[in-house]
């Protein structure tokens, strides 16, 4: 059943997905939690068909709209914030809160075949996915997301941070994943309708903030390499703080690696891809093994450019100059790093998009990198065939300081924002959809 259709709760303990359960929930939207108690026990009877039927996978979209056993309980009515449970945004300590998944009351889904147009997003319980062993995602990796923020400001109100960008980069990269492009008006929806929904687990001002990953997958079967037949678009959030451990503003160690690459001309590496991330972790382990925070990435042709750190965008700064990869198809183009040039330049910087090399990095007078996940965040140092260049003594810059107090100025809504910078997201946003 829908949510707006009764009030019925499931708790963490979730039904069993026999045919006998299934049919049973949907002849009966109505259906009282004491039916529900009575559906359970006697689906005790199905006995060995009950676990063959949990091995059966079904497409995404066709399935009923249940949360799985690990998924949050089913809120029948989502304008009805639920009673204390695992996803209870009263469990929550603020001042312990770093950057790992908190699991929230609600995820927003539209769905869309490949020939077709987008529903509607609609919202239901977070929970785990069933879709088929063959769904295009799991076989060929065909599949996108973005991160974004929302943020509780100063005077009270909740805004999302840029998202028609967001928008904007999503179709961009479905485009280039051969996956039918989710409308603007219908990607801020869901966001919105997410945030909404989730509303008492946005962090209090200050604290962290609301962070949002939107999906668009192909969950439709398929054997051979083509386009899926079908498509998920999900949007699900977790209340995060800061991204990397010691603190928003603790200098972060990085490496230069110079076997293996991030991207390479004509590549997926301007695309936030499914497949573009997990391939940095063999490197990225072993430098944090070795005691370093994350790892810089150089151009793939040259091997002597800087591109990216494993998550982030890098900037140094010389003077009044700063410089930053330009964009060339491997570097993604992050929406924090867009917002920071902008606001650098009207500081007065000089901001060049250009090839940047080790030596000049080296040779710089700070550094920082940007990105959704961790904001602005200082580089403390950068090692490189074992020579380690310290930037400001392993302190904060002052540019990277100034540009960070800017930027979650403008988040919390204590600086006037540029027009469209933050989006207001009114308080029963999704009741009213």
């Amino acid at each position: 059943p829908s949510p707006s259709t009764h009030r019925a709760v499931f708790t963490r303990r979730a039904l069993p997905r026999t045919p006998h359960v299934m049919s049973a929930i949907c002849a009966a939207p109505a259906a009282t939690c004491a039916s529900l108690h009575a559906i359970r026990a006697s689906s005790q009877k199905d006995g060995a068909s009950a676990a063959a039927a949990r091995r059966v996978a079904t497409p995404l979209r066709a399935r009923p709209n249940v949360a799985s056993s690990r998924g949050a309980r089913l809120a029948a009515n989502v304008s009805t914030p639920a009673k204390k449970s695992a996803a209870s945004a009263a469990d929550i300590d603020w001042d312990a809160l770093g950057f790992g998944l908190t699991e929230t009351a609600f995820m927003c889904r539209a769905t869309c075949d490949v020939d077709g147009e987008w529903t509607t997003g609609q919202l239901e319980p977070y929970g785990d996915l069933s879709l088929s062993p063959a769904a295009a995602v799991l076989n060929y990796g065909q599949g996108i997301f973005e991160g974004m923020k929302a943020y509780r400001t100063v005077d009270g109100a909740v805004a999302v941070f840029r998202p028609d960008q967001n928008a904007k980069r999503f179709a961009e990269g479905a485009g280039r994943m051969s996956m039918p492009p989710v409308p603007e008006d219908v990607f801020v929806d869901a966001v919105k309708k997410t945030i909404s929904a989730n509303r008492d687990f946005i962090p209090p001002e200050g604290k962290g903030s609301l962070y949002l990953r939107p999906l668009l997958i192909g969950t439709g079967p398929i054997l051979g390499l083509g386009p899926a037949p079908s498509y998920d678009f999900l949007v699900y959030c977790s209340p995060v703080a800061s991204y990397f451990k010691g603190g928003q503003l603790t200098p972060i160690d990085l490496v230069v690696e110079e076997t293996y690459h991030r991207a390479a001309p004509g590549g997926t590496g301007s695309t936030k891809c499914v497949g573009n991330y997990s391939p940095v972790l063999k490197v990225q382990l072993k430098a944090k093994k070795e005691g370093f925070s994350d790892v810089i990435y150089l151009d793939a042709v040259n091997n002597k450019y800087i591109e990216e750190v494993s998550s982030c965008n890098f900037f140094a700064v010389k003077g009044k100059t700063i410089a930053t990869p330009a964009l060339g198809g491997s570097i993604l183009p992050g929406i924090t790093r867009k917002s920071v040039i902008e606001l650098a330049k009207k500081k007065g910087y000089v901001v060049e998009e250009r090839n940047v090399s080790v030596e000049e990095v080296l040779d710089a007078d700070e550094c920082f990198c940007t990105g959704t996940a961790v904001v602005v965040v200082p580089v403390g140092s950068v090692t490189h065939r074992g020579e380690k260049k310290v930037f400001k003594g392993g302190k904060v810059g002052e540019v990277g300081q100034s540009l960070y107090d800017e930027l979650t100025g403008i988040q919390a809504g204590k600086l006037e924002a540029p027009e469209g910078w933050l989006v207001n997201v009114p308080e029963g946003f999704h009741d009213a959809k």
